[in-house]
């Protein structure tokens, strides 16, 4: 060991020896850096030429300073270790001195106070007997003071020791301790009142060191869960029970935001897998919080108010996070089902926390409100120009939907003919009011439909423009006057016009609709009641917009009756075919009497007719429809005659009245008006109604003239054979004449019970 220890040495002295020479080389070797007049420059380049070997012999000089020195500190470490723990142990020793002292001072100081307070020791030269006693009770309290002195004196260290160890409980209770000693102290009077405040100081100090470490654990990312709960439940009990319910708070948002670094809005174009993540994340942690909330403070207003506020405000931030990450872009490209999806998973995890008393769906739909109106309305323009432009091309012709095979005698709503534009717009729409269960949710429910009724409307306005003799006020109308449509020549393609709009306003709309009205729809709400309230007061909305839908229609119908109608009175150059002349003339002519229709009346026969057969085709199932188009179309016509004051001028207030034969023939046009009506089905009352005014309208011009019409009108059996004849020639079908009755010419005279029948029938 010895020969070990001497090796070493010599190997020390032996390597010092050689760092000392190099040493004095590297000294010698700085001399040229300590000249004023060194130049940095020039002694690169002096130095620059030094060759490989010198620069290796450099290297071997700076390994060797770092070996000596590397050993030189070993050296050190080993020769004053035994002083260092020396030093250790003095220093250990007079710690221990020092709270000897300490402990000493303090329980003189105790015992001098006490003499000031009134303590009196009595003479040491008292009886054996008396000294006993006296002795004795003085021992008592000596032993009393020296033990709450001894705890006065343990106490700060006891409660250093435990803040330091971090042992919070017990500290708590040494506090309640404390607090029940200076509360008893102060009861009994039993310190003096510089101890007293001494203790409470002491107390007051250790309170608020205890307070802070606890702030402190909450305030760290790492801490969690149950040891969350314990540093806000124990700073609660401290007495500071906002301050803690605010850490406990902050804490959450910490946590949640820290778990946000790494999550990244979707690259989707919808966002809906960024606003899931991002939901379960933010309401998760609302969640927690109310839970710890509830578990540690109760449900006390004031805490319940703040976990509410800060709750509200966490869910505003998602909310502007959801909107600039997911909604935006959705709402600007009119994507609806993108943005109502959001809105949905959204709702879902927030209702989640209606369990825990925290109803915050009211705010995010506030918020999402503007961004899911700006999908709504840029879905519904987007609806109304691609079918604007699906317009421009339409031929006009009823075919079934594209890649839907039609299954016989089925009329589905899947196998309902329409025109290509009108497909186009139905599948919009239904795709319209796919998952947008939000919009009732954000009361939106009537603004959708509201939207959809405008953009059918505007629909409308374009089957009317396609219409080829459309009124000129037509091309005003709004959002379509600037829209090409192509025209429907035919009347096959006016009526499939109408086909279009009645099978969406009746039918595809209504039915789309529905889906606004499922209660599937609303997730959140579980309250049947409201629900049901809810359901109830929508209904009435409904049949207002399905009655609107109607009446937009009925706008195109009338547009269609007034051009047929005003086909049919009035030529190409802008006479009439329905004049009064026409009737007033035939007592000129009576030899030439011939007893049908009037042409124009024919004719109108005929184009009812031949609608007829159109429409039995195109509204397979719908005849209904079919009827009320002839019904109105036949109204207008009648309703025109019965307006036209300039003919009524002429049969009333002519130059020359209306003789028997006018009447006789004005009679049988009208009532072959309500022959063929009533033969298909579609005379309604109103026309009855018109045609009974008519005829008593021509029946009391011919009395101002003097003369009975009664008398001079044969049976209603006589008009309805030439009406009945006059269908079925116009028909195609012609009626064998059985030789009874000459129908060229009227019965002579006309008895009682013919005036009667025609006074009954007018009177009817």
């Amino acid at each position: 060991m010895a020969a070990t220890m001497m090796k070493s040495s010599s190997r020390s002295r032996a390597t010092a020896a050689s760092v000392k020479e190099n040493g004095v080389k590297l000294e010698e070797g700085l001399n040229p850096f300590k000249s004023d007049r060194f130049d940095a420059e020039f002694y690169v380049q002096s130095t620059s030429s030094l060759n490989d070997k010198e620069i290796k012999q450099l290297c071997t000089y700076l390994v060797d300073l770092k070996r000596a020195s590397a050993e030189e500190m070993r050296r050190s470490v080993y020769a004053n270790y035994a002083a260092f723990i020396r030093t250790s142990k003095e220093i250990s020793d007079l710690e221990g001195e020092l709270s000897s002292i300490r402990n000493l001072l303090s329980t003189q100081a105790t015992l001098i106070h006490g003499l000031a307070d009134g303590v009196h020791i009595d003479s040491l030269s008292i009886s054996d007997s008396d000294g006993f006693s006296v002795n004795g009770a003085l021992d008592s309290e000596h032993k009393e003071i020296s033990d709450l002195d001894k705890w006065l004196v343990e106490f700060p260290d006891l409660l250093d020791v435990l803040l330091a160890e971090r042992r919070v409980e017990e500290a708590l209770a040494a506090l309640d301790e404390g607090e029940r000693v200076v509360s008893e102290a102060k009861e009994m009077k039993s310190l003096n009142p510089s101890l007293l405040l001494s203790l409470q100081s002491s107390i007051t100090e250790r309170r608020q060191k205890l307070a802070d470490q606890l702030a402190e654990a909450a305030c760290q990312p790492s801490t969690r869960g149950a040891e969350l709960r314990a540093s806000v439940s124990a700073l609660k009990k401290l007495g500071d029970g906002p301050h803690a319910h605010s850490l406990l708070l902050n804490a959450h948002l910490q946590r949640y935001q820290y778990n946000m670094q790494s999550l990244r809005p979707s690259n989707t174009s919808y966002g809906g897998a960024y606003t899931a993540a991002l939901a379960q994340l933010v309401f998760s942690a609302v969640a927690q919080a109310a839970s710890d909330s509830l578990a540690i403070f109760g449900e006390e207003p004031a805490y319940s108010s703040e976990l509410v506020m800060w709750a509200t405000k966490q869910t505003e931030a998602f909310a502007l996070l959801v909107k600039r990450h997911a909604l935006a872009s959705s709402a600007a490209a009119g994507g609806l089902r993108a943005a109502a999806e959001c809105v949905q998973i959204a709702l879902g995890h927030c209702s989640l926390l209606e369990a825990r008393g925290l109803a915050l769906c009211p705010v995010l739909l506030k918020l999402f409100r503007p961004s899911v109106e700006q999908a709504l309305d840029a879905n519904l323009k987007r609806i109304q120009e691609s079918t604007a432009a699906m317009a421009a091309a339409d031929d006009w012709v009823l075919t079934y939907p594209p890649n839907v095979n039609r299954q016989t005698g089925s009329t589905t709503a899947f196998q309902l003919k329409l025109t290509s534009s009108a497909h186009r717009f139905n599948l919009m729409v239904q795709d319209f009011f796919e998952d947008v269960g939000p919009l009732l949710s954000m009361q939106l429910g009537g603004q959708a439909l509201e939207g959809l009724f405008q953009v059918f409307n505007s629909y409308v306005n374009m089957l009317i423009k396609a219409l080829p003799e459309s009124m000129e006020e037509e091309e005003s109308f709004e959002d379509s006057g600037n829209k090409i449509v192509r025209m429907a020549e035919t009347e096959a393609q006016q009526i499939a016009l109408l086909a279009n709009a009645s099978l969406l306003a009746d039918e595809l709309l209504p039915r789309a609709a529905m889906k606004l009205s499922s209660l599937n729809q609303d997730p959140y709400k579980d309250d049947n009641r409201r629900r049901t309230t809810e359901r109830q007061n929508r209904h009435p909305e409904q049949r207002e917009w399905r009655r609107r839908l109607v009446g937009s229609v009925d706008r195109l119908k009338d547009s269609f009756c007034r051009q047929h109608a005003l086909s049919l009175i009035f030529t190409e150059d802008g006479d009439s075919h329905l004049t009064a002349d026409m009737y007033i003339s035939m007592e000129r002519n009576a030899d030439e009497v011939e007893w049908i229709p009037s042409l124009i009346f024919q004719e109108l026969f005929i184009k009812l007719n031949r609608m007829a057969n159109i429409a039995a085709d195109m509204f397979v199932g719908r005849e209904r429809f079919a009827t009320l188009l002839l019904m109105r179309l036949t109204e207008t016509v009648i309703l025109w005659i019965s307006e036209d004051q300039s003919f009524w001028d002429d049969i009333e207030e002519g130059p020359r009245p209306l003789g028997p034969l006018g009447l006789q023939q004005f009679y049988l046009d009208m009532k072959f008006v309500v022959c063929f009506a009533s033969n298909g089905r579609y005379l309604s009352r109103n026309l009855q109604r018109i045609v009974n005014e008519i005829i008593r309208k021509a029946m009391s011009a011919f009395s101002a003239t003097g003369m009975d019409p009664y008398s001079d009108l044969p049976e209603d059996e006589w008009f309805n054979e030439i009406c009945q004849d006059a269908m079925e020639r116009l028909s195609g079908k012609p009626k064998e004449i059985n030789g009874e009755r000459e129908l060229s010419s009227p019965t002579a005279s006309v008895s009682a019970q013919s005036i009667s029948s025609v006074r009954s029938h007018n009177s009817s």
